[in-house]
C-alpha cells in the first residue's frame, strides 16, 4: 500500500513544478506565428504527459510575437505548465537591455513562469559580450540567470560575476564517434557548485545555405544514451533540444502542434531547397520519456516497469546511402563553420535501422526489410532486465519496415514503419537526413486528464482512508 501511495504521488507531480531537477525543452517561439491557443494546448499537454516540466521560449529580437507570448502564458497558467525566456542574441543581433527588462518586467512575476529557489529563471542563446546589460537587468528582476555562452570558454563563462549557472548548447559529438560527457565535465568543473543545464538532443540535420547552415551531426544512438549520461552526471537541469526546431531536424514535439497548422516559414527564410522536416515524425522519441525523466529526477538504477508501459522505438532514415539518384545537396558531416573537420555525411552517420524497447523483463527483437528477415539482437541491455534496449541493424536493400518485440510466442509490442526508398523522388532528388521515428502506437504514460483526476482520487482515499 505504502509502494502504491508514493508511486501515485509521483506521477501527481508530473504536471507540478517542485524545487530540485527539472526538464526543460527548447522551443522555438518564431514557429508559432500561425498558432492558435488550441496549438498552444496541444503542445503543452503534449509536453506535460512526457514528464517535461517548462518550455524554453527562444527569441530573437525581431521574434517577440507579443500576441503568442500572451497565448502561451495563458494556455500555460491554466494547464499547471511553466514558461521561461530564453533571448536569442545570435539569430538578429544583440538584445537592448531595455527591450529585455520590458518582457522580463511584464512576464517574470507570471504564475506560469518558471522558478529557481523562489527566482525566475532566465537564459541565452549566445550574448556574452553583453555580459554587463545583466547586472542592471538581475537587479530589477531578480533574475536567476543561466545563459548559454559556449562560444567562449566554460571558466571564462562561469567567472562571469552575473552567472547563476550555465547552459552548455554542444549535444552532439563532433565528428564519427559517440558522445561523450567531457563537454558536460567542463562545465560542472568551471562551475564550482553552481547549477549545470545539461543539453540532451536526439539529432542534427539542417540544409538552409540561406542562414549557412548546411550540414549533419551524428544521431544515431545519441537519444538513449544521452538520457543514460544524464541519469548518472546528475544535473541540476537537463533541457532538451529541441521541442519544435524543424529546420535543424531535433524536434521530438508533434509537427503543426498535432493538426497540420504552418510551422513551415523558417524553411523559406533559410532557402531550404525542400522541406526535410514535412510529414517526418518524431513522436516516437517521446514514448519512453516518463521512465527516463523519473530515472533522472529520482537518481534511481532500480526500476519497475508495468505491462502496460511496454513498448518499441524505431528510427531510420528513409532513403539510404546506396539509394539511386540522389544528391547529398552539399551537406557535410560537420561544419567548417563551426571550425570543425569536414566529412562526408555517409562518414558521420551509420546506414542503419535503430530500435529501442522499453521492458519489463528481456524479451527478443525483429526485424524485418520489405518481407526480408535481418539479424537482430540488442546491443545495450539494461542491469537486472528491466528498462531500455537498444541495438541497431545494418540497412539492407528497400521495402517497408517491421519491428517485433517478443517473449516466445506472445508478441510485447512492434511497429510497422515507413518504408525505406531506392531513390529520392519524394524529396525532389536530395538525400534526406532528418530520420523517421516511428512506435507502435501507445502513447507516453499520461499524469493529466481522466487519469490525473482518478490518481487525486486515491491518493486521497488511501491517506485519508
Amino acid at each position: 500500500m505504502k509502494h502504491l501511495v508514493l508511486l501515485l504521488l509521483s506521477w501527481l507531480t508530473l504536471g507540478v513544478q517542485v524545487e530540485g531537477k527539472a526538464v526543460l525543452a527548447h522551443f522555438m517561439l518564431g514557429n508559432t506565428v500561425n498558432y492558435t491557443t488550441k496549438n498552444w494546448e496541444s503542445d503543452i499537454n503534449h509536453a506535460k504527459a512526457s514528464s517535461i516540466d517548462a518550455f524554453v521560449l527562444n527569441m530573437a529580437r525581431n521574434e517577440r510575437l507579443p500576441t503568442q507570448i500572451y497565448n502561451a502564458f495563458t494556455v500555460a497558467a491554466d494547464t499547471s505548465f511553466k514558461l521561461l525566456f530564453s533571448f536569442d542574441y545570435a539569430a538578429n543581433g544583440s538584445w537592448p537591455k531595455s527591450d529585455v527588462l520590458s518582457l522580463l518586467n511584464e512576464y517574470s512575476t507570471h504564475p506560469a513562469y518558471f522558478t529557481h529557489n523562489k527566482q525566475p529563471l532566465v537564459s541565452t542563446f549566445e550574448g556574452p559580450d553583453a555580459w554587463k546589460d545583466w547586472i542592471e537587468i538581475k537587479d530589477k528582476t531578480n533574475a536567476f540567470f543561466v545563459p548559454d555562452w559556449s562560444s567562449i570558454d566554460p571558466r571564462k563563462a562561469a567567472n562571469r560575476s552575473v552567472v547563476d549557472g550555465l547552459f552548455n548548447w554542444g549535444a552532439w559529438p563532433e565528428g564519427p564517434r559517440a558522445m561523450n560527457t567531457s563537454g558536460d565535465e567542463s562545465f560542472v568543473s568551471a562551475l564550482h557548485g553552481k547549477p549545470y543545464m545539461m543539453p540532451i538532443s536526439p539529432w542534427f540535420y539542417t540544409n538552409m545555405p540561406g542562414f549557412d547552415k548546411n550540414w549533419v551531426w551524428r544521431g544515431d544512438e545519441l537519444w538513449f544514451a544521452r538520457w543514460e549520461q544524464a541519469i548518472q552526471l546528475g544535473p541540476e537541469f537537463v533541457q532538451i533540444v529541441s521541442w519544435n526546431d524543424y529546420g535543424e531536424s531535433h524536434y521530438i514535439g508533434p509537427l503543426g502542434a498535432g493538426d497540420g497548422v504552418d510551422v513551415w516559414d523558417a524553411f523559406g527564410r533559410g532557402e531550404a531547397p525542400f522541406n526535410y522536416a514535412k510529414g517526418v515524425e518524431h513522436d516516437g522519441w517521446r514514448t519512453f520519456l516518463p521512465f527516463l525523466v523519473d530515472r533522472y529526477k529520482r537518481n534511481e538504477t532500480d526500476v519497475e516497469v508495468q505491462a502496460e508501459d511496454e513498448n518499441v522505438v524505431t528510427w531510420y532514415r528513409l532513403t539510404s546511402d546506396g539509394a539511386s539518384g540522389c544528391t547529398d545537396g552539399g551537406t557535410t558531416g560537420n561544419a567548417k563553420v563551426q571550425g570543425q573537420k569536414e566529412y562526408k555525411p555517409e562518414e558521420i552517420l551509420e546506414d542503419r535501422i535503430f530500435y529501442s524497447a522499453l521492458l519489463g523483463s528481456p524479451a527478443n527483437v525483429s526485424v524485418k526489410v520489405g518481407g526480408e528477415a535481418i539479424a537482430a539482437k540488442w546491443e545495450v541491455e539494461p542491469k537486472g532486465g528491466k528498462g531500455v534496449y537498444t541495438g541497431s541493424v545494418e540497412v539492407k536493400g528497400e521495402g517497408d519496415v517491421k519491428i517485433v518485440v517478443q517473449r516466445q510466442d506472445d508478441i510485447v509490442a512492434k511497429v510497422d514503419g515507413e518504408k525505406i526508398r531506392g531513390d529520392c523522388e519524394d524529396d525532389g532528388g536530395y538525400r534526406n537526413f532528418n530520420p523517421w521515428v516511428g512506435t507502435s502506437g501507445a502513447d507516453a504514460v499520461r499524469a493529466g486528464g481522466v487519469l490525473g483526476t482518478v490518481v487525486t482520487a486515491m491518493v486521497v482515499a488511501l491517506i485519508m482512508g
